[in-house]
């Protein structure tokens, strides 16, 4: 993609920000888009996000605009880096401003749960028949913090059309952050969505003071879950075994610094669901809405899940977390090439 058009980047969460850092930072003009005009006034005025990701400056090539069409106007690609909850009405405000040779990189990793649909499935439903042919998801273990600071990081463009995801590789490619593409869309964003499913249970174990040989079982059975249910949904077994499989599973189960790891591990802790949303300071843990919906997905196509399945009853069924823990470790035995 020509470095002298500006890449829009429409979200100014943590994710939105970092990637805004990153691409500013090899010397992309971005046009970073804010929803509203106080946070663009902050970002403009600070040139941090003191709200998502503080301490990290902003490059001077990076603008913050309010006006969705100035963003977009002169850009080739469209990087989508707002929650999931709100892909589906962003998308909808975008349609009508979009050009048939802009690209759309889908950054944010969910299920929509009214659906149960992968963020590019919601982009072709808003974006019309165009929306199947123009879309990248990109995704990985990409900390945001992490990636921000310039640490070394790896993540995965995937589309069905491999031109395109070259595209989008070369866009995000920096030395400190190696891209790779992958044909299988439907593997990647499931893998990316469903990891925060596990990722809660990861911080149940450590809320509840089990050690290392829980968090392995967990991760490895968690990883067995989410590839049935994958393939069952059209993805290849081989990408759960990839950075968006079992990499970004690895970063989000051990990392403190995982939304969905403190919501786990808070319930291990006494809290309720109700109190630990309370306290993430406008945060969104994805894990929650994609809990929800990989619980009726997994019913409709008959895949069983029982680690997604204690999640589901831990989040909304009001289990204790010990009970969950003890249901787990007392099924029947098993093969476990199953």
């Amino acid at each position: 993609m020509a470095d002298s058009k500006p890449v829009a980047l429409i979200g100014t969460g943590s994710w939105g920000t970092a990637l805004s850092i990153l691409l500013g930072g090899k010397g992309c003009r971005v046009m970073l888009y804010a929803r509203r005009r106080e946070m663009a006034d902050a970002l403009a005025a600070d040139r941090e996000n003191r709200l998502y990701l503080p301490g990290v400056r902003l490059p001077d090539s990076v603008e913050v605009v309010t006006d969705l069409g100035a963003a977009i106007a002169e850009a080739e690609c469209v990087v989508m880096a707002v929650p999931t909850v709100g892909m589906r009405e962003t998308l909808r405000r975008l349609a009508p401003l979009l050009r048939d040779e802009q690209v759309v990189v889908i950054t944010a990793k969910g299920l929509e749960v009214a659906t149960g649909h992968r963020m590019s499935e919601v982009a072709a439903e808003e974006l019309g028949g165009r929306g199947r042919d123009r879309v990248v998801a990109l995704s990985g273990p990409n900390l945001a913090r992490e990636v921000a600071l310039g640490i070394a990081s790896t993540s995965v463009a995937a589309s069905a059309d491999d031109a395109l995801a070259g595209r989008a590789q070369e866009l995000f490619m920096t030395p400190r952050f190696r891209v790779y593409t992958n044909p299988d869309l439907i593997g990647v964003e499931l893998g990316g969505a469903l990891k925060h499913v596990i990722a809660i249970g990861a911080g149940v174990s450590d809320g509840l003071g089990f050690g290392d040989n829980t968090k392995a079982a967990l991760v490895t059975r968690g990883l067995a879950e989410i590839t049935r249910l994958g393939v069952a949904l059209g993805a290849q077994a081989a990408t759960f075994r990839g950075l968006a499989g079992v990499g970004d599973l690895m970063a989000t189960c051990a990392s403190t610094a995982s939304r969905n790891h403190r919501v786990g591990y808070e319930l291990a802790q006494g809290r309720s669901l109700d109190q630990i949303l309370a306290g993430m300071n406008q945060m969104i843990a994805e894990g929650i809405p994609t809990t929800r919906a990989v619980h009726s997905l997994s019913r409709q196509v008959a895949v069983e899940m029982p680690i997604a399945d204690v999640v589901h009853e831990l989040l909304f069924a009001g289990k204790s977390p010990q009970a969950a823990v003890d249901g787990l470790m007392q099924r029947a035995g098993r093969n476990e090439l199953e």
